[in-house]
Order: structure tokens, then C-alpha cells, then sequence
């Protein structure tokens, strides 16, 4: 019987997905599931999305949590970890100041975190160097969704995007992520939730789906 392959929209979504045991894929284009394409194109070993401190989505989330599981993985992967944030054009300070929750999950797990950058799509890896580290998007909708997805007990949780990065153009990073999903879908023997994180962004919609249809094709 071939998987199932769902597509749907926002933390909530994520999160009803989560439930139903399936691989949870979000899609925010614009731009936390870009700087994550393009931090995984730089050599990033794991990303991870985590919810900033002042989002109230309606379901459960626990930035802490999501920092302390990163850091975990950086520790035993014996590097440090690159934090995406927001706002994509304040200070430092600002971004620091709406992540305290993760930031505190990642120094609670004794990881060292190397840079707090903005999240900025594919040009956020010119910010830092990505290669080998862990990487930790805290933003809103698309670290919302994919926090509410790992509290939710998805048995994994990824992001993909349409948007061009430095090394993939056209359809390419499009069939990188049903790619992916695909792959984690098969090797867990579960089926697929792809979600666009915010329904009221269009191009989250119009990627999810283009994105759902060619995971489509791969089963």
C-alpha cells in the first residue's frame, strides 16, 4: 500500500500531522526554509526550526526543548551551532533578546553557539560559515510549524523550499525536498504531511503543493 501523502497548512496543521505519526515537511519560503536549503547546501550537518519566545500558536511548542535537542546533536557531533533569527534587519541584540528560550536550551545541553544570524534566505550563508555545524532557525511560522511538529512527536521533521539557493536553481531545490521526504518517509515506513506554514502566505501554499506533487511522483 503505498504511504500516505498530505498537505496542509500552519503550526496547527504540523502538529495534527505530528499525531498521525507521519514526516512533517514545512515549507516557508520566505525565507526560514530557504536559509535552511542553503545552510544544508554549505555542508550544515542537522537543521532544526524552533519557535521564538513571543509566538501563541494554538498548539503546543518548546523552543528550550528544540535547543536543547540541537545542542545534544552538536556536542555529540563534536561541533558548535549557528542560529537563524529574527528581525531579518534589526540588531543583534533584537534577535538575541526574542530567542532567549532556545538560546537558554542550547547553553543548558553545553553547546557552543558560534553566531546568531538573520534569517535571510539563501544569502544568509554569507553571514557565517555553515559547513559542519548545526544549524537552529527560531522564527516565526516555519520554526513555529516545525516546533510544533517535534513537540507533536513526529517521527521527523524537515524543510524544503522552491526559492533558489547559492548551488540550486530551476526545480532543483523543489526535487531536493520531495527528495528528502521521500527518502525519510520510506526508511521510517511512514507517510509524508506537507506543510505550508503560514496560510495566509501565498507562496507557502503555491511551494507545498508544487512540493506535495512531486513527492506524488516518487511512490
Amino acid at each position: 500500500m503505498l504511504p500516505a501523502v498530505i498537505l496542509t497548512a500552519n503550526a496547527s496543521g504540523a502538529a495534527w500531522a505530528a499525531r498521525q505519526g507521519l514526516v512533517v515537511m514545512v515549507v516557508d519560503v520566505i525565507d526560514m526554509s530557504t536559509s535552511l536549503e542553503a545552510a544544508l547546501d554549505e555542508g550544515a550537518v542537522a537543521v532544526f526550526g524552533a519557535s521564538p519566545d513571543a509566538a501563541k500558536p494554538p498548539v503546543p511548542v518548546d523552543p528550550a526543548a528544540i535547543g536543547r535537542l540541537a545542542g545534544e546533536r552538536a556536542r555529540a557531533l563534536g561541533t558548535g551551532v549557528i542560529v537563524i533569527a529574527e528581525p531579518r534587519t534589526g540588531t543583534g541584540e533584537q534577535r538575541r533578546a526574542g530567542i532567549q528560550k532556545v538560546l537558554g536550551g542550547l547553553t543548558a545541553a553545553g553547546a557552543t553557539i558560534e553566531a546568531v544570524v538573520p534569517n535571510s534566505g539563501a544569502s544568509v550563508v554569507e553571514l557565517a560559515d555553515f559547513k559542519g555545524k548545526v544549524v537552529v532557525a527560531a522564527t516565526g511560522s516555519g520554526g513555529v510549524a516545525f516546533d510544533a511538529a517535534l513537540t507533536a512527536g513526529a517521527p521527523a521533521v524537515l524543510t524544503g523550499t522552491v526559492a533558489r539557493t547559492r548551488r540550486k536553481k530551476g526545480k532543483d531545490p523543489a526535487l531536493a525536498a520531495a527528495a528528502r521526504a521521500a527518502s525519510a518517509a520510506e526508511k521510517m515506513h511512514r507517510g509524508v504531511a506537507v506543510v505550508a506554514a503560514s496560510s495566509n502566505s501565498m507562496e507557502d501554499l503555491l511551494a507545498a503543493d508544487y512540493i506535495y506533487r512531486l513527492i506524488l511522483q516518487l511512490f
